[in-house]
């Protein structure tokens, strides 16, 4: 009896509190797949398809007749950890975060300033 009891309790923890293995496990998984996004791709934009920021900032990036990588958060299963990681990353849970040959921009606003001071230019005339 006393053995079922304890079978129960661990049971019941695993319910109530999940397998903490998993969770890191996909933490590791959204850090993991950020870190490649950014390094893979000269520009990455890790948007909301519906933040007009963030379509503001793939329109200028069309403007330039630059094609941005673009993870659309809210469109993936996996969006609030990668945002978390993004949280972690540049210290911001805004969207957009854009990336630009594997250095942060910033937010839309970033990017237009960016824009008009050239560094932008640079960063996409490199490599």
């Amino acid at each position: 009896m006393r053995c079922c009891l304890q079978v129960c309790a661990v049971l019941t923890a695993l319910l109530v509190f999940g397998d903490s293995s998993k969770g890191a496990e996909a933490s590791n998984s959204a850090s993991a797949l950020v870190q490649n996004v950014i390094y893979s791709n000269k520009v990455v934009i890790f948007s909301k398809s519906y933040c007009p920021y963030c379509l503001r900032a793939k329109r200028m990036f069309s403007e330039l007749r630059q094609r941005p990588f673009v993870v659309e958060l809210d469109l993936r299963e996996d969006g609030d950890r990668i945002q978390d990681v993004l949280i972690d990353l540049v210290g911001r849970q805004t969207v957009p975060q854009i990336f630009v040959d594997g250095n942060h921009i910033g937010g839309s606003d970033d990017l237009r300033a960016a824009i008009l001071s050239g560094q932008l230019h640079k960063l996409l005339s490199t490599s």
